[in-house]
């Protein structure tokens, strides 16, 4: 293995994990052509990309899924990945995002589901997905199948689009890996509560902290964004909301909160966990199947729109130092389980079957079989 293409949106949880997976890429000496898609990287995604080795960036604008009218930029977008893959002859061909696995790429693709709109409604909003993400569904299933291989970062993703899209290729879960120097826990643990995440979002559903934060001695702090989609920023009376912050800032809480909770409706691909979990914090998450399987005993879980539930369990915390201080150091452990050098091998091992594959089909002996 020499060269990847790695495709990546530059918002969202998807980009942290191609940043570690690519310095641990970089690390075994392989090549990575990290091909962005969404808003234009910031000063500060330019930095964390600085001195990677093996690394070379080449930058578009064209909109990521799962962004609404995204479909529009999915033709451009996916003429200027052949390019890329025509220009520097990949071994291995990495796709954060089904709709461009139908691609004529000279080997089979992986593609890696990051979301299904169609389980997120119901998940989410307890509906059916609105008619615009049915219209999509096709383009996505087109996808997923053409690949030569399917990565989800969780089981309950994966049985989420198999269920809506039918059977898939040969596919597999490899959870996100990030490095713990990056969220180096504090000496000290201060006595607040964190949560991350935009506070508008209906997925990360924190907005349900407003009724616990007055039922428990500690402040309940918010870090994300505050500005709706739609317009206008967002306010809260009994929470105090941090606003976006720097990835170092962001950190620097982790490392000093005593508590993370994460009340999510859904969380397939979110890594706010893993980072708490890496800062040394202990964690209350969303009785959820994403992070169940995840977080296992490592964390104590409450259902998501349980506020009575939610309330006592971080109370409980509160007056248990001792309780606190195993449900870290249990955290932590678990989280460091999930490390880049992981999260590469997983990959390696799918790269080397997908080149295996590659490789008998286009055999002398298999062309022949075909003619035949």
């Amino acid at each position: 293995m020499r060269r990847v293409l790695l495709s990546t949106p530059t918002g969202g949880t998807a980009w942290a994990s191609s940043l570690a997976l690519c310095r641990a890429l970089g690390e075994r000496g392989v090549a990575v052509t990290l091909a962005t898609l969404g808003a234009p990287l910031t000063a500060a995604q330019w930095h964390g990309l600085l001195g990677l080795p093996g690394l070379r960036v080449e930058q578009s604008t064209w909109r990521a899924e799962p962004t609404d009218a995204v479909w529009e930029d999915m033709d451009a977008a996916g003429a200027w990945l052949l390019e890329l893959e025509a220009r520097d002859a990949p071994d291995a061909v990495h796709l954060c995002g089904a709709r461009h696995g139908v691609l004529p790429f000279r080997r089979a693709p992986l593609v890696v589901g990051l979301d299904c709109p169609l389980a997120w409604n119901e998940a989410v909003r307890g509906a059916s997905a609105p008619e615009r993400d049915w219209l999509a569904r096709w383009e996505v299933t087109r996808g997923l199948r053409a690949a030569g291989h399917v990565v989800t970062p969780s089981v309950d993703l994966l049985a989420s689009l198999e269920r809506h899209h039918g059977p898939l290729p040969a596919a597999s879960v490899i959870p996100p890996g990030l490095s713990p120097a990056d969220f180096p826990p504090a000496r000290v643990r201060e006595p607040f509560i964190l949560a991350t995440g935009a506070w508008w979002d209906e997925a990360h559903n924190l907005q349900v902290l407003e009724a616990v934060a007055p039922r428990v001695d500690w402040p309940v702090l918010v870090a994300g964004g505050r500005e709706h989609p739609e317009g206008g920023q967002m306010r809260a009376r009994s929470v105090r909301l941090l606003g976006e912050l720097s990835s170092s800032a962001q950190a620097s809480y982790l490392g000093r909160a005593s508590l993370f909770v994460q009340p999510a409706r859904q969380a397939w691909s979110d890594v706010a966990a893993l980072e708490a979990g890496l800062a040394g914090c202990a964690l209350v998450l969303a009785d959820i199947p994403s992070l169940r399987e995840r977080w296992e005993d490592a964390a104590v879980f409450v259902p998501p729109d349980d506020t009575d539930m939610l309330a006592r369990a971080l109370r409980r915390l509160v007056a248990e130092p001792a309780l606190r201080g195993r449900m870290s150091t249990l955290a932590r452990t678990r989280a460091l389980a999930f490390s880049p050098e992981r999260l590469a091998d997983a990959y390696l091992a799918v790269y080397a079957r997908l080149g295996e594959e590659s490789q008998r089909v286009s055999s002398p002996l298999s062309q022949r079989a075909r003619a035949t």
